[in-house]
């Protein structure tokens, strides 16, 4: 069975194959709709084809893939290289929080930056899961099942917020501080799950480059401490954490004309721009 790696477009759901994006006949707007029809990828596999576009055709004109999603889950210090870094313990419970569905913008989106309440935004790239069946409390060997699929995600925090308000949601809820994309990829097409390697470049510079294999707390684990408080339905994200190399460990923040790139093997490149706040600069 061929692993689908489908994007959100104006016309609707595609399936990636090289350099096509192949619209499908599907009711659904994005892949958290698709999976909440309760079928897992099934639909998206049985839908009739209706064109094919070249993708670079689609440049700037893709969609939030997950726009539609109903929780996004996150998780603060699950990578040892970032423990380690900054010298803070390693948390006995992964530190949890939600972010706003409306943070996330669409791939290759500008994003303004809140200058009026943050000097200090930052980058986080981390590989994000996608739920395909209905979680409550299942235990840590039941998890693979019930992940439908894997994307990138930028993570993106003002720290200056955090320090001060203690609520990660506040900080990280910021419109277009929840990028996921560009594509979703069907988990059946990831050779370990498990050890996913992820990477964040800022204007072209590599500053993150790190793996699953390194999380405190493995995707298993994770999601199955999360389902045991909450109820995760087909389409929620849970987010990962982020390796050492963010802006906050070199003390540089994000400004005005930055770009950042976040790669997940097999996901399409999730980039973001940033503009000044009008009347800042």
């Amino acid at each position: 069975m061929t692993a689908l790696n489908l994007v959100a477009t104006p016309g609707g759901l595609a399936r990636v194959e090289g350099r096509e994006a192949v619209l499908l006949d599907l009711p659904c707007g994005d892949v958290a709709e698709l999976l909440a029809l309760g079928e897992g990828f099934a639909p998206a596999r049985r839908a009739r084809e209706l064109r094919r576009l070249p993708l670079a055709d689609l440049e700037g004109e893709l969609l939030a893939p997950l726009a539609r999603t109903r929780a996004i889950w996150g998780v603060g210090l699950n990578y040892r290289s970032k423990a380690e870094l900054t010298g803070r313990p390693v948390p006995k419970e992964p530190i949890l929080f939600l972010r706003a569905p409306s943070a996330v913008p669409a791939p290759g989106a500008e994003v303004e930056l809140p200058q009026d309440r943050s000097s200090q935004v930052d980058y986080e790239a981390e590989v994000a899961f996608v739920v395909g069946r209905r979680m409550s409390r299942v235990r840590p060997e039941q998890v693979w099942e019930h992940l439908a699929a894997v994307t990138a995600a930028n993570d993106m925090t003002a720290r200056d917020v955090m320090a001060a308000t203690g609520t990660p949601s506040l900080a990280k809820s910021f419109p277009g501080f929840g990028a996921l994309g560009a594509s979703v990829l069907d988990l059946s097409g990831v050779p370990d799950p498990g050890d996913i390697a992820v990477r964040a470049t800022v204007n072209g510079v590599v500053h993150q480059d790190s793996s699953t294999a390194e999380l405190i707390f493995p995707v298993p684990d994770l999601v199955s401490r999360i389902s045991h408080f909450a109820v995760l339905e087909p389409g929620d994200v849970v987010l990962t954490g982020t390796p050492a190399g963010t802006g906050q460990d070199r003390q540089v923040f994000l400004g005005p004309g930055d770009e950042v790139e976040i790669t997940v093997p097999g996901v399409l490149p999730l980039r973001t721009r940033y503009r000044a706040l009008p009347g800042h600069s």
